[in-house]
């Protein structure tokens, strides 16, 4: 039976230490766990004293990953403690077992993670539609509220800042966005676009070398001030939009002079009339035998010949 239990928890908790399975329960909609933590006691969420006086006992019922279009849901026995520390304002406070539960959640951490790739890759709708078909009934708004806790991701200091700004609403509220040139990936949005943001952004980031930028004069006063031992630079795109917009109305100006310039368009030579036949043949002229033209004397010798 003890070999029959480890090999229960390696199945099921095979990541998670000091977790004890009680029990397994299946129907044909749902597979009921029942375990507990096997530590002997718990540190203080606040002071983090370690007590084992143990205070009362209550049941979590935190749902799983779905197993073979199962529902899984943990009967957890969960232990509330007492802390040691009189002046410590948390008289009591409850277990948490690392990797498995968290407070105040309704789901194991394994399930959290699982629903906010699910977010990232689908975003609110589509993953909530994605979650029901391996058996997980959750909200739009729960999955995008699980990809909004996680945490920020860190990304290594760019060394090359492409700025430009994005309109929240075109016209009215704009802001800055920083992208790391190199990589071709964003970095960081701020909610504005006054130089005093950028150079305070730039300036907690010393290892900026080169800062790609458009003409905006609150730019370049933003990457003076806060990166001023890096190089400013014309990004590719505005240097051939500035161009094209300084050639379009330099010919916009000397309109009139290219019309003057221009030669005139050769004039068609005229096409020859057509005579009309007043015979009314067919026949081109030319294919009759009375219009054709014999040398002088020719008929004079036939007439001779003939008689």
């Amino acid at each position: 039976m003890e070999e029959v239990v480890a090999r229960l928890e390696e199945l099921l908790f095979p990541s998670i230490a000091n977790v004890a399975v009680l029990a397994v329960d299946m129907n044909d909609e749902a597979v009921r766990i029942e375990a507990r933590s096997t530590e002997a006691g718990a540190s203080c969420p606040d002071c983090g004293s370690w007590s084992r006086r143990i205070h009362s006992s209550y049941l979590r019922f935190p749902t799983d990953v779905p197993s073979a279009g199962r529902r899984v849901v943990l009967c957890l026995r969960v232990r509330r403690f007492a802390c040691p520390v009189i002046s410590c304002e948390r008289r009591t406070f409850a277990e948490q077992m690392p990797g498995l539960t968290r407070r105040y959640s309704r789901r194991t951490e394994r399930l959290r993670s699982v629903l906010a790739e699910v977010g990232l890759a689908l975003a609110g709708r589509a993953g909530a539609r994605m979650a029901s078909v391996f058996g997980v009934s959750v909200s739009r708004s729960t999955v995008l509220r699980l990809v909004q806790a996680l945490p920020d991701p860190q990304l290594p200091a760019p060394r090359v800042v492409g700025v430009d700004e994005y309109a929240t609403r075109k016209g009215r509220n704009y802001g800055t966005v920083l992208v790391d040139v190199e990589s071709r990936r964003p970095v960081d949005l701020l909610p504005d676009r006054e130089a005093s943001s950028l150079a305070a952004w730039l300036a907690k980031r010393p290892g900026v070398e080169v800062v790609c930028r458009d003409r905006a004069p609150f730019f370049a006063e933003g990457a003076t001030t806060g990166a001023p031992q890096a190089v400013q630079v014309a990004d590719r795109w505005h240097l051939w939009h500035n161009l094209s917009e300084a050639a379009e109305r330099c010919v916009a100006d000397h309109r009139g002079c290219l019309r003057v310039l221009a030669p005139d368009p050769a004039q068609p030579e005229p096409e020859p009339e057509k005579v009309e036949d007043p015979t009314g043949s067919p026949w081109p002229t030319g294919h009759r035998f009375a219009d054709l033209k014999f040398p002088p004397g020719l008929g004079q010798r036939l007439l001779t010949l003939r008689g």
